[in-house]
């Protein structure tokens, strides 16, 4: 058993970023919001802001009342996105990345002549130095390194911000112990929950358990596979499911009303479409939700039959909209569901059907190549500065090569492009 795997997470990622871009940010408390609103809350802070009690999560009216002069800063996903993009080269340059796991977590394979710790450790300062020379002293990371991929997030979980551990096997499984449960990635409330209901309080009484007793809290082969992890074995991926996408999205205050909310509920489905094709799937269901308050929500949805174009969804969504309450709506969502996967899907026997099958992949690789919203519906035209960039943390869009942005720049000077459809 070696070393087999480093996993790198980027520091307070949103707050570093805007932090290395902005120096007058260095050193103070931030609070990054989606919108400039007082009923938002934080989805990211900066250790200077955390160690006032302001966490991710904490509403700004809160997080105002705990730091008085914490910075509210508009979050800036295409930035982030741009920065992610740098942190991979800088990353690459040292060592190839096996897998991003996050906008700001990746984990790496060593090679093995680079296994043993003080090979690790020199290869995890290399990736540290890297950081800093082509990102910025703003963007740290901790890095842990381990035998397997559970274990190196959770070493780099155990020396933050800007640190470096090792778990060797060795080390296993007492190294844990000090840990508590939910310290564990994929341990979560429910889980947390069902560990205590069968008895099992520490990391320590976790890792005693038998691979029966494993199986048993989590009703099958995945507590076999924690029995092997937390003992520092690697297995093989197991491929998921998917069965919905969707997304969601906080009205700013200019968009509090019916006309709003039903701009952004186009941009978000259009948006969910898109990223339901680039992913091989077709869906069976529509669903819709609106926040009218914190307790207040207005849900709908359509069954359909297997579907995968952006015009037969938004027919879908104008018969639901109907039927939508009267007030002053504050967060709306969509998520597509019952997904299918493209292998188990035959092609329609009507045109009409595959014409707009083919239409809709058609503006999915124009948009590919020139940008978004370089070519799209007329349905979308005024909306499509509505719902700007949010970041899925396991979904990242691609950055387009220079090349490719230069035509997309020159094909704006002239036109843009919009294709008009038959939906109201």
């Amino acid at each position: 058993m070696e070393l087999t795997t480093m996993f790198i997470d980027m520091n307070a990622y949103f707050a570093s970023v805007e932090q290395q871009m902005r120096p007058e940010l260095r050193g103070v408390p931030v609070g990054v919001v989606p919108v400039l609103a007082e009923s938002t809350c934080c989805i990211a802070t900066s250790y200077e802001a955390r160690r006032r009690g302001v966490k991710t999560g904490t509403p700004v009216y809160e997080a105002r009342r705990l730091c008085p002069e914490l910075r509210i800063v508009e979050a800036r996903p295409p930035l982030y996105v741009q920065t992610h993009h740098k942190i991979l080269d800088a990353i690459e340059s040292c060592l190839h990345v096996d897998a991003v796991m996050s906008i700001d977590e990746v984990s790496c394979r060593l090679m093995a002549g680079e296994r043993r710790p003080a090979q690790a450790t020199g290869k995890a300062l290399e990736v540290k130095a890297a950081l800093r020379r082509e990102c910025g002293r703003c963007l740290t990371c901790s890095i842990g390194v381990a035998p397997n991929r559970l274990l190196a997030k959770v070493a780099g979980n155990m020396e933050k911000p800007d640190g470096l551990m090792l778990i060797e096997p060795r080390d296993l499984p007492h190294k844990l112990y000090a840990l508590e449960l939910p310290d564990l990635p994929g341990i979560g409330a429910g889980m947390f929950h069902r560990l205590r209901y069968h008895g099992v309080h520490s990391v320590k009484q976790l890792c005693e358990l038998s691979v029966a007793e494993l199986k048993e809290i989590w009703n099958g082969i995945v507590g076999e596979r924690w029995w092997y992890w937390l003992r520092g074995h690697e297995l093989p991926e197991v491929p998921t499911k998917r069965r919905s996408i969707g997304h969601s999205h906080v009205l700013p205050p200019e968009y509090r009303d019916e006309t709003g909310a039903r701009a952004v509920l186009v941009r978000l489905l259009h948006k969910a479409a898109a990223r339901m094709r680039s992913k091989g799937y077709w869906t069976r269901r529509l669903h819709v939700r609106v926040a009218y308050s914190p307790r207040k929500w207005w849900k709908a949805y359509q069954n359909l039959e297997l579907c995968q174009d952006t015009i037969t969804l938004m027919e879908a969504f104008s018969r639901l909209w109907q039927a939508h309450p009267a007030g002053r709506p504050s967060k709306v969502g969509v998520v597509l569901e019952r997904l299918v996967a493209q292998c188990y899907v035959a092609p329609s026997l009507f045109t009409e059907e595959r014409k707009r099958v083919r239409l809709s992949r058609i503006i999915d690789d124009l948009n590919a190549r020139f940008g978004e919203n370089a070519v799209y519906l007329g349905s979308m035209h005024n909306s499509r500065g509505t719902a700007p960039m949010r970041i899925s943390f396991t979904n990242i869009p691609e950055l387009p090569d220079p090349d490719i942005r230069k035509a997309d720049r020159r094909i704006r000077r002239w036109r843009q492009v919009v294709v008009t459809d038959q939906v109201s």
